[in-house]
């Protein structure tokens, strides 16, 4: 991940109106900075003990879109459809077509490889269902996924991708 500086955009109020008439599921926002993946199932017997567990295994992906845009992750929101939350802390800076990963449980975040821990050992994302929300800085959506196990899991894995 390389690091340059970029504010994020505003959202408008056409988009307001498409928040209000379009189901979560695959809503769609003015935003550079889209979910590109959860892992909601973290491979193995669930345990969210700090030394043992499985929380690492359990990630969101968030990818810039942008063809031009350099995006600062600092201040965005990811949140769970219970009020779970994770506020990006510190700069972290996303290139166009860069990514980072969002893995539970404790570790150093590194740009090199494209992860941010969010030193909390108990699992964000239920594995049955669940909404994954990113919001922008100014508290504006970016970004919102709905998802059920049975529907939207077709190959068992835990893994379901969103925007390609």
């Amino acid at each position: 991940m390389h690091i340059r500086f970029v504010l994020a955009g505003a959202v408008t109020a056409a988009t307001l109106a498409v928040v209000v008439a379009t189901p979560a599921q695959a809503t769609e926002y003015s935003s550079s900075l889209k979910i590109k993946g959860i892992q909601y199932d973290a491979p193995g017997r669930d345990s969210n003990n700090c030394r043992t567990g499985n929380s690492k295994s359990e990630y969101l992906t968030v990818k810039n879109y942008s063809r031009t845009a350099t995006v600062n992750l600092k201040g965005y929101v990811v949140k769970d459809a219970t009020g779970n939350r994770f506020t990006f802390p510190a700069d972290h800076y996303l290139q166009p077509g860069d990514y980072v990963q969002l893995r539970g449980g404790h570790g150093t975040d590194s740009d090199a490889k494209n992860v941010v821990y969010r030193q909390n050992c108990n699992f964000l994302w239920n594995n049955d269902k669940d909404t994954a929300y990113l919001y922008k800085p100014s508290g504006a959506h970016a970004d919102t996924h709905a998802y059920t196990k049975s529907r939207d899991d077709r190959d068992g894995n835990g893994y379901i991708g969103y925007h390609g």
